[in-house]
């Protein structure tokens, strides 16, 4: 295979995910995502409703990615990098989230001075958990806790975990882009970038999900109380 396996990646290396797992996990997280994701909004749901389906739909979306690219050869998980992995690296993942949620701000910042781009889509999260104590702990479990293992399955297990064999750069800087994407051009965007840079090398060096899932979990757990404060405000 081309490139070079780093020390850290994952421990079945006689095969690793490859083209046909990408496609297939894209693919069905659009399908799913963007395509039965869309028709949400025609069950009339109020707004909170509505967000909190939406938080669920989203982790949902690219947990069948995973699952569609899994099921393409029914390979080992620990290929994807669902592996466990040392104490060590998972402080080292929760004290990269800490710095990347700290950096947040300044990343939004910088790209809208640049861009003029200021809006979020993620105000439909801040109405999912405004309904009370239950609906604020239902929003921040889902987007914090159920939204990054999806997203790192598929955006890390497999994206990124496919393009290492053309080297550091293209793995980690590829899913990092191909992540925010995911995201939409909005402040999002900048944001998903940045962890996803981070993640990416932190799942490239240890060759576990757990490190950059709990980056993901650092980064989103604050987002729902924070938008709820903001829109309180």
């Amino acid at each position: 295979m081309a490139g070079q396996v780093a020390e850290g990646e994952p421990e079945v290396q006689s095969w690793r995910p490859g083209w046909p797992e990408l496609t297939a996990g894209l693919a069905v997280t659009a399908i799913v995502g963007f395509g039965l994701g869309s028709q949400i909004q025609r069950l009339g749901l109020g707004a909170m409703a509505y967000g909190l389906v939406l938080a669920a739909w989203s982790g949902l979306a690219c947990l069948a990615g995973f699952a569609g690219a899994w099921l393409i050869r029914k390979a080992p998980l620990a290929s994807f990098g669902v592996q466990a992995t040392s104490r060590r690296w998972l402080l080292i993942g929760f004290g990269a989230g800490v710095a990347t949620f700290a950096a947040k701000g300044v990343v939004v910042l910088g790209f809208t001075a640049l861009t003029g781009i200021g809006d979020s889509p993620q105000g439909v999260y801040a109405a999912g958990g405004s309904g009370g104590a239950l609906s604020l702990v239902t929003a921040t479990f889902l987007i914090g806790i159920i939204v990054p293992i999806g997203e790192e399955l598929l955006f890390r297990g497999v994206v990124t975990t496919v393009l290492l064999r053309y080297g550091a750069v293209v793995g980690v800087v590829g899913g990092a882009l191909l992540f925010a994407l995911l995201h939409g051009i909005s402040i999002v965007f900048p944001v998903a970038v940045l962890q996803g840079l981070v993640a990416g090398e932190l799942y490239r060096r240890s060759g576990s999900l757990w490190p950059p899932i709990v980056v993901h979990m650092m980064c989103n757990l604050p987002t729902v109380p924070v938008l709820v404060l903001t829109a309180a405000s």
